[in-house]
């Protein structure tokens, strides 16, 4: 028979915090908290203490006062008798706006570049290595000053637009470039105007879920459905069929060059300063994805490749089901600091006049109330709340990319 005896639990002392190593590292963790607890309350005092003494007081009243200024570019309505809280709004979607855009344009391009970059084209692969060279390593204020002086210098004025004979027709009837800007057709929404909207998002959802199946299909039995007309076809026709069944309820307002002796009417406008940086955006930061798409691509094993050819895919299925899907591992994190950048870059606008946060709550609002502390910390909210959200999003994604270890 055998007698087995526990080993008596050891009662809790205060010296096991720092002798027993099961509660040294927590007992180190809570010391440095509580420091930074007391450094922190210690700069906060400090500051309210010289603020008091200077006759000063953190107050955001001034959000509600009227502005005073106008702004060029405006998504929601807003004039110079709205609050500064409205002029931040609008400084904020402008922002949203651009950042949103470059994002989307600069993924094109990186993607574009770092792929023919590795080309067998010695032509292509040159253009897209001096392409990034020059673009990466030129400072993007430089590129955005540049852009913006060719567009206001080169493309000619709205009056060259205007009149019954005018020296430059409309592209298309419906494009106008000019030194202001890029004059287009805006969207008249009529009634079931939303079903048809809401049918063409579906059907983005659809293009999405059918090239996710094709793809599980292959990895699966190694049957190949095509992707490109399904992919179109899912994408416009239900679309067209809902537009002509809630009848045509969604019209375009097109630029009337008859309709003023000074500028187009009608439409919308996207103004150079939006244009400009933009695509200075785009240019510069694509340069970095580009590299970062390289890297990715080249990481990739050889006998991958290899593997994937000596079954008999072609080489744009070798790089879209074998190679890519294998680099976006590595190309995804240090995609993710490339849209961070562009969010935080677009703080140039200022230089060209598009007024974003920094240009509306950080540049005119702070100058006119003199509440700098105030607008200088909603900014730092701004940008940290935003560059968060960003990595949270990227980071799901990242996370969805990631081997599944078994």
């Amino acid at each position: 028979m055998t007698i087995t005896t526990e080993t008596p639990q050891e009662s809790f002392r205060l010296s096991m915090l720092f002798n027993d190593t099961r509660y040294r590292a927590l007992t180190f963790q809570a010391i440095a908290l509580l420091v930074l607890i007391a450094a922190v309350a210690f700069l906060f005092s400090n500051l309210m203490a010289n603020l008091e003494k200077a006759g000063l007081n953190i107050s955001f009243e001034f959000l509600g006062a009227p502005s005073g200024y106008d702004i060029n570019q405006t998504l929601i309505d807003y004039n110079s008798q709205s609050s500064n809280l409205r002029a931040a709004w609008v400084g904020i979607i402008n922002t949203l706006l651009v950042a949103f855009l470059a994002c989307i344009t600069a993924t094109f391009f990186g993607v574009t570049a770092g792929v023919l970059r590795l080309s067998n084209n010695w032509l292509v692969s040159k253009l897209m290595s001096f392409y990034v060279e020059i673009f990466r390593n030129i400072p993007v204020l430089i590129w955005l000053i540049i852009i913006y002086t060719v567009i206001t210098g080169v493309l000619p004025g709205a009056r060259a637009y205007l009149g019954e004979t005018p020296d430059k027709e409309l592209l298309f009837g419906l494009f106008a470039f000019t030194n202001r800007g890029v004059y287009a057709p805006a969207p008249i929404w009529g009634d079931g105007s939303g079903i048809v909207v809401a049918t063409f998002i579906a059907s983005i959802i659809g293009v999405f879920l059918y090239r996710r199946y094709a793809t599980k299909l292959l990895y699966d039995t190694g049957k190949l459905l095509p992707t490109g007309w399904p992919s179109l076809a899912i994408l416009i026709v239900p679309s067209i069929l809902m537009f002509y069944v809630m009848g045509q309820p969604i019209g375009l307002d097109s630029p009337d060059p008859l309709a003023n002796r000074f500028n187009l009417k009608g439409g919308i406008q996207i103004g150079a300063p939006l244009l400009a940086l933009w695509f200075a955006l785009s240019i510069y930061t694509g340069a970095f994805i580009a590299e970062n798409v390289r890297a990715g691509i080249q990481a990739v094993s050889k006998g991958q490749t290899e593997a994937a050819a000596a079954l008999g895919l072609r080489p744009r299925r070798v790089m879209n089901l074998v190679v890519l899907p294998q680099a976006l591992r590595v190309i995804i994190p240090p995609l993710i600091s490339q849209y961070l950048n562009i969010t935080k870059n677009s703080s140039l606008a200022i230089a060209v006049g598009y007024a974003d946060i920094t240009a509306t709550l950080g540049g005119i609002t702070l100058n006119q109330t003199g509440r700098a502390i105030e607008c200088v910390i909603l900014l730092m909210l701004f940008y940290l709340v935003i560059s968060l959200s960003i990595s949270s999003i990227m980071n799901v994604y990242n996370n969805a990319m990631k081997l599944k270890e078994r």
